[in-house]
């Protein structure tokens, strides 16, 4: 299979209503990427030769998403076959074979693609090759008619069925392999006289048969054509990506402890024996790399992490976070932007950003690097070997030296030398019997206050 005979047509001009958006439908996201750019992924690597994406007028997000690739406009939406047509001036010369697909139709299989594929070049090669599913409520679906030989005659569109071939179970996914050399007579001859008015792809079946040419069909799973036009089906999409990609991540040596609850994004990168707890969330830009251990109820984006480190539960690890080899972050940490070095620890209640932490350096429970100040970001330093106590808050810009230990609730404003003990917080006063007289003070005036407010009121004298 060589790059120069195949083509995809990509069709994602819907508007997609039903989802209720201003976001156009192929632009929502599957584990963390455009659907359409799944898509995408899938088809890259069969290698085409062409990549055309169909896209409707005002869609320039969805032709940015899908660069380099070049879109065409479908300037009204009148059909599948008008939405090829608009396509054709980019195929032009093209005789290999042309795969026509659907960008809210992302769960669609590399194997799949390929024995649809197959089945194009295989005697006696037909013109069109159907990919057909039996789904188990076939509801409005076109339906795929067949011949006893076990050929495609036609599709029906639902709306245009009879009754007997409504009760067909093969339906129609509307994905296609098509005869590059044959596909522009087959859109030439496409009228719109059916129950909706439009171009419909699926008439080049019957096209091609009145033609005496040959057309076929292969079938794939349910779950692989789950088209999405709603949120609830933008839901079960996700539910099937996610499943996928926990099943991947055991496979490769990760142990999930509850895998239906660790939500992954389609680049998150595990190493080998990786131990993730229940509720773990990955964002975009994750690598882990061997034996580390994230505890439940994390949350991880653009973050690398290295050999044996030990997170959570209850972290947060955000973009720009690099974690050396056995760090531990703890119960409630947040890490931005930050580097800690191999051997630091911040066991609990701790945020690090703009930071580096150096390596085997301590952070104590409550410890903020305070990186803004409302209008810039500042960097902290923090030695290696370094103690920061607890409640400590770092103004940055400053340093903490190598070896350095700052003093539990300490403020530090200015840079801490290698070495040294900072101590930067009031000093403590003792008033002996303060107490007692402070309490004795307030009981007389609130006994004041009392009796001011029973005494009687004032006579007053009345006018004759």
């Amino acid at each position: 299979m060589t790059k120069a005979n195949i083509a995809a047509v990509i069709l994602a001009a819907g508007k997609g209503t039903r989802m209720k958006s201003d976001l156009p439908k192929v632009m929502h996201p599957l584990a963390g990427r455009p659907m359409i750019r799944h898509l995408l992924a899938t088809v890259g690597a069969l290698g085409p030769a062409r990549t055309v994406v169909v896209i409707g007028p005002g869609m320039e997000r969805v032709a940015e998403a899908v660069a380099p690739h070049p879109t065409v406009i479908q300037a009204e939406q009148r059909g599948t076959g008008d939405a090829v047509r608009a396509a054709q001036p980019l195929l032009e010369g093209f005789a290999g074979d042309v795969l026509v697909l659907y960008g809210d139709t992302p769960l669609i299989t590399l194997a799949t693609l390929e024995c649809l594929l197959e089945a194009r070049r295989q005697p006696p090669q037909p013109s069109v090759v159907v990919l057909g599913f039996r789904p188990a409520d076939p509801g409005e679906y076109g339906r795929l008619v067949t011949s006893a030989d076990g050929s495609l005659e036609a599709i029906v569109e639902y709306r245009d069925a009879r009754p007997e071939e409504r009760a067909l179970a093969l339906c129609n996914s509307g994905v296609m392999a098509i005869d590059g050399a044959r596909l522009p007579s087959l859109l030439d001859h496409l009228d719109n006289r059916n129950a909706k008015g439009e171009y419909y792809l699926t008439d080049i079946v019957a096209l091609a048969r009145r033609a005496d040419e040959p057309c076929a069909y292969v079938e794939a799973p349910e779950a692989e054509l789950l088209g999405i036009n709603s949120r609830a089906e933008l839901a079960a999409a996700e539910a099937v990506v996610q499943q996928g990609l926990r099943v991947r991540a055991m496979a490769g040596g990760a142990t999930l402890t509850a895998p239906e609850t660790v939500w992954l994004c389609h680049d998150t990168r595990l190493g080998r024996d990786v131990i993730i707890g229940p509720n773990v969330v990955f964002g975009l830009g994750v690598e882990v790399a061997d034996r580390v251990e994230i505890r439940a109820f994390c949350h991880i984006e653009g973050a690398r992490i290295a050999e044996g480190a030990i997170i959570g539960p209850f972290a947060r690890l955000r973009p720009g976070t690099e974690l050396g080899r056995d760090v531990h972050i703890g119960n409630f940490v947040e890490v931005k932007n930050a580097t800690v070095e191999a051997g630091a620890k911040a066991n609990h209640l701790t945020y690090l950003g703009d930071a580096r932490v150096g390596a085997g350096a301590n952070i104590g429970a409550g410890t903020v690097t305070c990186n803004y100040d409302g209008f810039s970001k500042y960097h902290t330093e923090i030695g290696k070997g370094a103690f920061i106590g607890t409640h400590s808050s770092l103004i940055a810009p400053v340093k903490v030296g190598d070896d350095a230990y700052v003093s539990t609730g300490s403020v530090i404003t200015r840079d801490v030398p290698e070495g040294a003990l900072a101590i930067a917080r009031a000093r403590q006063e003792e008033r002996l019997g303060w107490v007692e007289k402070f309490r004795s003070r307030k009981r007389a005036e609130k006994a004041a206050k009392a009796s001011a407010g029973n005494a009687p009121a004032p006579q007053t004298k009345s006018g004759g």
